[in-house]
């Protein structure tokens, strides 16, 4: 029985049931903008953190390492180089990993950041080419790969400005190594190595700064992409779920329950008088009461549980996994919550709300179990609202519901 109104699950462009284009999975929030985060309590989407950047680069270095340790094995390296890189090595860790460790990096721009570590990574290569010119064959590929580390961040005119200053770098190494040994066949190996890496490098970056470009296109175009479906599953006006997500939500957690036999409970929310406080305040002010109930009653649910605005004062809260007595609750805390706000001015102890929740019967339609909810709320508005009312389920076939009010006055199990 919906007392008279309108069936809100009918097949109209609202909600369509046989519509399943709104995949449902709570997580998907992680994905609204910073704002409407903050309004369901999410907090901003973490990225990589500024550790795993670290780890990233310091895997990089750990690489470069083991190839050394092959040309010493080999004895290709003198262990006298492979303890100078240890060196170079430990001291650019333990640089860095202060740099992070103790938050000075959030001091430095990301991208200046990024270009220390490339910079510092392609020096301590050219030291131990000078030391050991066998070491030119790591040379090229290890630039390409800390280049490549530092492309989608460090703008490309200053990647080119690194590798021609790298480039003289490495020339005066080769002219320090012809005027220490006088070795003509060295000499014509390392221009060779010169040559080939002057000709590469510059292409290389040219190349990736394409690819950059189009990453950065499809991650914008992602965004976007993002944003539209956030805007199809957001009320406008309050910022929570919007009518047609969160009864996709509940077709899917009512699926979901009848495959695993988890329980599931159902609250629909109204805010008591709203039409008088929008006749006393205008239409502006009864906005913001709904934007401030829908932010205290998000404040007060669970992460996985879904809050959404039906329409108008109205407001549904899915409690996926949830038995009746801890959804119960929950409304009560919310109820209680939006009573104590401290409401301004005319609204002053005057905004409550009426509460109705109940608990799925496997089985039975999703109209069956929302109309029972609903059922439970406009009793709780003919009680004399500002309580919880719940209509607890019995098996399909038992005759009788038994119901639960729970009153503001009353004491709260």
């Amino acid at each position: 029985m919906f007392f008279g109104r309108k069936n809100p699950f009918s097949a109209t462009d609202a909600f369509p049931l046989s519509d399943a284009v709104m995949e449902f999975d709570d997580s998907s929030s992680a994905m609204v903008r910073p704002a409407r985060r903050a309004l369901d309590g999410m907090g901003p989407r973490s990225g990589r953190s500024a550790r795993e950047k670290w780890l990233l680069a310091a895997g990089l270095m750990g690489l470069y390492a083991l190839a050394m340790l092959g040309f010493c094995a080999l004895g290709m390296v003198d262990l006298q180089v492979l303890a100078v890189l240890g060196v170079l090595v430990a001291a650019v860790c333990a640089t860095f990993w202060g740099i992070f460790n103790t938050g000075l990096h959030k001091n430095v721009r990301h991208r200046h950041l990024k270009l220390a570590m490339v910079a510092t990574a392609l020096a301590c290569m050219l030291g131990i080419v000078y030391l050991a010119p066998v070491t030119q064959i790591l040379l090229a590929p290890f630039t390409f790969v800390a280049v490549a580390y530092g492309i989608f961040t460090v703008p490309r005119p200053t990647l080119l400005a690194l590798a021609a200053c790298m480039l003289c770098l490495y020339a005066g190494v080769v002219g320090l190594h012809y005027l220490e040994q006088q070795n003509n066949a060295l000499l014509r190996l390392e221009a060779l190595h010169w040559v080939a890496l002057a000709v590469s490098l510059p292409a290389f970056i040219a190349l990736m700064g394409r690819v950059q470009r189009l990453y950065r296109s499809l991650y914008h175009a992602s965004r976007k992409i993002k944003n539209i479906q956030e805007d199809a599953q957001r009320d406008p006006l309050v910022g929570c779920f919007n009518r047609r997500y969160v009864l996709a939500a509940l077709e899917e957690q009512k699926q979901l329950a009848d495959e695993s036999g988890i329980p599931l409970c159902l609250a629909v929310l109204d805010i008591d008088h709203f039409k008088r406080i929008n006749d006393e305040l205008g239409h502006l002010g009864g906005d913001e009461v709904l934007r401030t109930f829908a932010r205290i009653a998000q404040q007060g649910v669970r992460g996985g549980d879904v809050f959404g605005r039906y329409g108008g004062e109205e407001f549904l809260l899915i409690f996926p996994g949830t038995s009746l007595l801890p959804a119960l609750n929950t409304c009560e805390r919310i109820r209680a919550q939006v009573e104590t706000h401290a409401w301004t001015g005319l609204l002053k102890g005057r905004v409550t709300v009426s509460v109705g929740v109940t608990q799925y019967v496997l089985g039975e339609s999703v109209l069956e179990f929302f109309s029972r909810a609903d059922t439970a709320m406009y009793m709780a508005k003919e009680g004399g609202r500002n309580q919880v009312v719940v209509e607890e389920p019995v098996a399909k076939g038992d005759s009788q519901l038994s119901d639960l009010s729970i009153s503001s006055s009353n004491a709260f199990l």
